[in-house]
């Protein structure tokens, strides 16, 4: 049995810290939140970046559609800083320690949840959010990663999430999966994630934390977005990104299994990267204290590995390449 590899992750800033002060008040009765209404019809859309407060370059993408005047052909958009108060404690020095307050905002988009009696810090921003979020009819969820990956679009578990991401295409590969046992995810409110309504979320996870290139690909992504919905034409998308705007055709992949770890001895054997394909069934990738995790199947593509967790988090997702992409 292979012994486990300990890496450290990435922790050097090499983007700036956005500078929110002109931004914080917001012009739609919330914190930090903007909304612009064009005079044509057309859905709500809102793009939200620091769910986590240390994932700053989706802060940098927003203050450019800000600062550029982004606005709108039809409908509404808005755009939103959400855990404003973990990203006033980020430190460049300690970047990982402002991921949250009390607990992860991503995790308690629950009705159940949202209406109960505990009160944290993120509770309380979630609840303020909420009555917009309610109005959103398409919702992009801005977010980067600790550890080397690939960079991907989450869809969850609905068609209609999966037909958004596959229409944005930035980046290429679309993830289908069931979200955390740990709570539900921003994108998975419902009714985001009722497959009866029509209005619909995803999620970018554009790159690692702190690094240029992520930057470049959230604005890519979120230009693609506001193409898909038709709110803005291809001259305004080229003054959010120098991307090219025709990406090559997209990739899908749907996750079989998500692996949480059972102990705080959670271990890969070797330092996988996300995007890893492991090509044979019931190969060893894991120790959870002396359980193994092996692929469940030929050609398994490793999501979002995360080369150090505890208990109750998510250690990786388990996905199948679908061939051909789903229409």
């Amino acid at each position: 049995m292979s012994a486990p590899t300990q890496i450290a992750p990435r922790r050097r800033v090499e983007i700036p810290v956005p500078e929110l002060g002109p931004w914080l008040a917001g012009n739609a009765g919330l914190r930090g939140f903007w909304t612009f209404t064009a005079a044509q019809p057309g859905p709500h859309t809102a793009i939200t970046a620091l769910v986590h407060g240390n994932e700053i370059a989706g802060a940098l993408v927003l203050v450019r559609l800000l600062e550029r005047g982004i606005v709108p052909l039809r409908g509404r958009l808005s755009l939103g800083f959400a855990n404003l108060d973990a990203f006033a404690r980020f430190d460049p020095a300690n970047p990982t320690a402002s991921r949250y307050i009390d607990e992860d905002l991503n995790r308690i988009w629950c009705r159940a949840v949202l209406d109960g009696g505990s009160e944290t810090a993120e509770l309380r921003r979630a609840r303020e959010m909420r009555p917009l979020i309610d109005t959103v009819d398409v919702l992009l969820d801005l977010h980067s990663m600790l550890w080397e990956s690939e960079p991907l679009l989450i869809a969850g578990q609905t068609e209609k999430a999966r037909r958004l991401a596959l229409a944005v295409g930035v980046p290429p590969l679309v993830v289908g999966d069931e979200g955390h046992s740990g709570g539900r995810r921003l994108i998975d409110y419902r009714p985001f994630a009722d497959p009866g309504s029509p209005r619909v979320a995803i999620l970018v996870e554009a790159g690692q934390h702190w690094v240029p290139e992520t930057v470049e690909t959230m604005a890519a992504t979120v230009a693609r977005l506001l193409l898909a919905t038709g709110q803005i034409d291809r001259q305004a998308a080229a003054r959010i990104t120098a991307a090219p705007l025709d990406p090559g055709p997209p990739r899908f992949a749907q996750v079989t299994r998500t692996v949480t770890a059972q102990t705080n001895e959670f271990a890969f054997v070797q330092p996988y990267r996300g995007g890893d394909i492991v090509p044979g069934r019931n190969t060893l990738i894991a120790l959870d204290g002396e359980t193994e995790i092996r692929t469940p199947h030929d050609d398994c593509l490793l999501v979002m590995p995360s080369l150090r967790t505890c208990r109750g988090h998510t250690a990786v997702r388990l996905a199948r390449l679908v061939d051909p992409v789903p229409a």
